[in-house]
């Protein structure tokens, strides 16, 4: 993990997105840490936007809250699809 300052950061840029594509950079104002970069080179805008969208992790977080269903489970509770028999299971 790097530190740099908001001051550095105006002057090292370039070096700074370098180092954020192997490990993180926390990025301070006044000592204190204000933001970090994270590289994401290689990544496409959807894995990008996603991974760094708040709801979306809380979606996901109360998602594994709930229970879960073994297919069997599911399908019992489907029921057998129609135009399928249960030789073709």
């Amino acid at each position: 993990m790097k530190t740099v300052t908001v001051r550095e950061l105006q002057k090292q840029i370039k070096s700074c997105l370098d180092a954020a594509q192997t490990h993180q950079v926390i990025i301070t104002r006044h000592g204190k840490p204000a933001a970090v970069c994270i590289g994401v080179e290689g990544q496409d805008w959807e894995t990008v936007l996603r991974s760094t969208d708040a709801a979306f992790w809380q979606l996901i977080q109360e998602r594994r809250q709930q229970a879960t269903l073994t297919r069997d489970e599911l399908e019992a509770a489907l029921g057998e699809p129609e135009g399928r028999t249960a030789a073709e299971g």
